[in-house]
């Protein structure tokens, strides 16, 4: 049997490709309608719904909390990879990284070696001489840095 979560996270997905691919929904109703808490609506929407998914969020305090969803157009590879690039923070874990390069194979962005030379340039192997924050910088900065050369 689904989970809670699950069945919230199929909903959202089903409202999003009944309309091209962005919704603005209120938490406060959506919470009514599964019988849950706004928390939980919330809780969903930030682990499912994240830039490494393909997703992009923009959220509104006040008058029940407007939640606007919108799915990036990844069958255009150039929109993705700069939503990607856009969305990601200064520093990156190599867990994180990994996740991003696996997305990019699994959507036919880039190939599976393309992938595999992606991780091994932005892996703690590489990077393990410089200190912790240091490293997840520059972790960050070289993704960035191949995901703009594929824009090219």
């Amino acid at each position: 049997m689904a989970s809670l979560s699950d069945l919230i996270e199929a909903f959202i997905k089903q409202m999003i490709a009944d309309t091209n691919g962005s919704i603005e929904l209120q938490r406060n109703e959506l919470a009514n309608q599964f019988n849950c808490v706004p928390s939980q609506i919330n809780y969903v929407i930030s682990t499912r719904f994240t830039a490494d998914r393909g997703y992009y969020v923009e959220s509104r305090r006040g008058g029940g909390g407007h939640v606007k969803i919108k799915r990036v157009n990844i069958s255009i590879p150039g929109n993705y990879l700069m939503h990607i690039v856009s969305s990601m923070r200064s520093s990156i874990s190599q867990q994180s990284a990994e996740v991003f390069i696996n997305n990019f194979v699994d959507y036919e962005v880039i190939s599976e070696r393309e992938g595999f030379l992606m991780k091994a340039a932005v892996s703690d192997k590489v990077l393990g001489g410089l200190s912790m924050p240091d490293r997840d910088i520059i972790r960050a900065s070289l993704l960035k840095n191949m995901i703009m050369s594929l824009l090219v």
